[in-house]
């Protein structure tokens, strides 16, 4: 009980301490792990900006545009046995300006045919930027764990 009233009172305190921006890219986060927890990768890539200047980097290499990174993850991920349930831990989300924001976290992956200790796993390095009025990601740095 008193852990249940803690985590609500820190759950409160976080959300207060969000600024508008720093919501919206949390926003923006969520909506795509829905997106991807419904095996939806159409979905899940409008929390990127639709452009040619977005950059998504993995393992040593790095991709421009949003066409290219659409068919990186539907070449890595065909459908939703492939894809399984999202989940990511935020630790660090931090207002750049009122129109950019950085994000740090924890990514991992949990599939029906995986054991838990050989679940993809990693980090994640986001800036979320503002579009034409829209919040969207315009870098993506996410690097896999060793499941070995």
């Amino acid at each position: 009980m008193i852990l249940t009233v803690a985590l609500c009172l820190f759950a409160q305190s976080v959300a207060a301490n969000d600024s508008d921006a720093t919501s919206a890219a949390r926003h923006v986060l969520t909506v795509q792990r829905d997106a991807w927890n419904r095996a939806d990768i159409d979905a899940f890539m409008q929390g990127y900006w639709q452009s040619d200047d977005i950059r998504f980097a993995s393992a040593d290499a790095f991709k421009y545009g949003w066409q290219a990174t659409l068919g990186g993850y539907r070449k890595a991920y065909p459908g939703a046995a492939a894809m399984g349930k999202l989940d990511f831990d935020l630790v660090e989300v931090r207002e750049l300006s009122p129109d950019a924001v950085y994000v740090f976290g924890k990514w991992n992956l949990t599939r029906a045919d995986e054991a838990k200790d050989k679940a993809p796993h990693g980090l994640f390095t986001l800036i979320v930027e503002r579009k034409d009025g829209t919040w969207v990601i315009t870098r993506d740095h996410t690097s896999a764990a060793s499941t070995k």
